[in-house]
Formats: structure tokens, C-alpha cells, sequence
């Protein structure tokens, strides 16, 4: 989309600086100008104006390039929060802010799942396949692995490199 769409860029900074969603953006930009705008038109000028991510990238904990169906499974949720709660307690050792801290609730659900992980002398960690219909495994912990994933031969994820 045209940059011409955008009224008031330093409102726009200040609204990402705010942490207001693209939904959010969108609604106001259609209320305030009259104008109809997309998620990756408001992507596309947060990359372009070097602004940070909405989102935090797991790259370390999702390395992989995940098929839909395998998106939403359990244990990527769960590798999602971990590196949303790394990202916490970074920031909070850094004495800022977290940009998303991660509720009780979702504290709790990752406590679980990481004890079922070494439950009954198991020492399991997450495998990917994506030629599988079911995606994510839990397997045996190698001694080559080093957190709570099964590395892949090559990183296939979002912010991959050869």
C-alpha cells in the first residue's frame, strides 16, 4: 500500500511505542481519517522504519518452519510462553519493563508441562516432523541436546540462515 496512507507518521512511532495492535491501529486510522488500512500495511511500516517486532521470535526454541496444522499444538504453545518468560526475566534483570509479561496462568500450565517432561525419570524433549501428521513428538534427551528441543540439522524457521 502507498505510504501516502499514513497522515501522521510520529503518531503512528507513538502508537507502536504504545503497544497498540494492528486491529487497534486499523480501527483507530478508519475512525480519526476515514481510511482503511491492513495488518501489513502497519507491518510493512514497522520494518521499514526499523521499529520493534510486535512479537517476540522463539527462534531458538522454534527453529522450525511449522506447517498450520502443527501451529497451534501444545507443545509449541508451550515453547512460545518459555521464551515469552526468558523475555521477562531478561528484562526485568535489565530493570525494564517486559513488552508481554506472561500471566500466572500461563506460568503455571508451562510449570506442568516442563515437570511432565521429567516425569518418572524421563528426560524428554520436543522433536518436529513435519512430514507427520501429528508434528510434534516428545523424545528421549540426547547428549547433544541442550535445552528443551531436539535441534534440527538446519533451521527452517522464520529468521533462519544457512
Amino acid at each position: 500500500m502507498p505510504a501516502s496512507k499514513i497522515v501522521n507518521e510520529q503518531e503512528v512511532i507513538q502508537w507502536f511505542k504504545d503497544g497498540l495492535t494492528y486491529p487497534e491501529m486499523q480501527k483507530l486510522y478508519l475512525d480519526k481519517y476515514g481510511i482503511v488500512t491492513t495488518a501489513p500495511m502497519w507491518s510493512s511500516f514497522r520494518r521499514r522504519r526499523g521499529l520493534d517486532r510486535r512479537n517476540l521470535r522463539a527462534d531458538d526454541l522454534l527453529p522450525w518452519r511449522m506447517k498450520e496444522e502443527h501451529r497451534h499444538q501444545y507443545p509449541p504453545i508451550m515453547l512460545r510462553i518459555e521464551a515469552r518468560l526468558r523475555e521477562e526475566e531478561a528484562a526485568l534483570e535489565r530493570g525494564e519493563e517486559p513488552r508481554r509479561p506472561v500471566s500466572d496462568r500461563d506460568k503455571k500450565r508451562l510449570k506442568s508441562w516442563k515437570k511432565g517432561l521429567k516425569a518418572d525419570g524421563q528426560d524428554l524433549v520436543v522433536h518436529y516432523d513435519p512430514d507427520t501428521e501429528e508434528g510434534f513428538f516428545l523424545v528421549p534427551r540426547r547428549p547433544e541436546d541442550s535445552d528443551l528441543i531436539r535441534n534440527p540439522p538446519r533451521k527452517t524457521g522464520n529468521q533462519a540462515r544457512d
